[in-house]
């Protein structure tokens, strides 16, 4: 591949559902020479309940397909295959690749004031403990106080970011880490700054809340930069900039990805990942 195919090949963005969408959202305003590939794998949403196993297997399919795609670098838009499968996959791939959570919990390092960080995130990324163990690395007397949300994910697939329901959850999850005085919080899957509202309506204005997707982007950019993959500007792309696809619901998707990203998408294509 020559260094302007390179360029210009686009870069692989994959989420259990829509949450990744953030991720994409972030790439789009920050990167805007860049195009997308993105799979969202709906059939099998949500990843957080499920064990480290098959998170790694449903990772390998997916970037199979999305190396099927021509992509130059992958971007795992989720904090459950971040935690649990990033690190099994990257040392066997031929492509530069990175997850959400270490720059998220970088981030979050920097920002608090007092030490005490809070982290809401699926099951499976609260069991897995890493982000305690990252942001320990940049602050080693940070206290991190973890809850699991996995109705969020749910709400957010439903579309009831700004429901009296889904409003009443977040006091029942984010109550007890403010009691706790966090200064920080972390929106530790890609599904939850979609509740931004929400989640400040019970944290108030004095806790930073660190959204993991603009962190990434920001990482992303170094990332091509250093492998040379960055488009400049000088290889724009033509007709259909990014293409979207999901492993079941693509109404829905395309409904509620209509509603995350600073444009309409025409289509979303249905794929069947097992066979890959």
């Amino acid at each position: 591949m020559t260094k302007i195919e390179q360029a210009y090949a686009p870069i692989g963005v994959f989420d259990s559902g829509v949450g990744g969408l953030t991720v994409a959202r972030e790439i789009m305003r920050q990167l805007p020479n860049e195009r997308i590939v993105y799979f969202g794998d709906t059939a099998r949403v949500p990843y957080g309940n499920k064990s480290k196993e098959t998170i790694i297997r449903f990772s390998r399919q997916i970037i199979r397909f999305l190396k099927a795609k021509g992509v130059k670098a992958l971007v795992v838009a989720c904090n459950t295959a971040s935690a649990l499968a990033l690190e099994e996959i990257q040392p066997k791939l031929d492509l530069p690749i990175i997850g959400v959570l270490k720059p998220g919990a970088k981030a979050a390092a920097e920002a608090t004031k007092n030490g005490k960080i809070g982290v809401i995130a699926t099951e499976g990324t609260i069991a897995s403990q890493l982000y305690t163990k990252v942001i320990q690395t940049h602050a080693p007397r940070a206290q991190v106080f973890g809850k699991a949300c996995p109705l969020f994910v749910s709400l957010v697939e439903e579309g009831w970011s700004n429901d009296p329901v889904t409003l009443q959850v977040a006091h029942r999850y984010l109550e007890p880490l403010t009691e706790s005085g966090i200064d920080t919080l972390i929106l530790g899957c890609t599904h939850y700054p979609l509740l931004t509202g929400i989640i400040r309506q019970v944290t108030g204005d004095k806790v930073t809340l660190i959204n993991p997707a603009y962190e990434t982007t920001r990482g992303l950019h170094k990332m091509l930069k250093e492998h040379g993959l960055l488009n400049d500007g000088a290889y724009l792309p033509e007709g259909d900039v990014h293409q979207f696809y999901v492993s079941d619901a693509a109404d829905k998707f395309k409904k509620l990805a209509n509603y995350i990203l600073p444009y309409d998408i025409d289509t979303t294509q249905l794929i069947h990942i097992e066979e890959y």
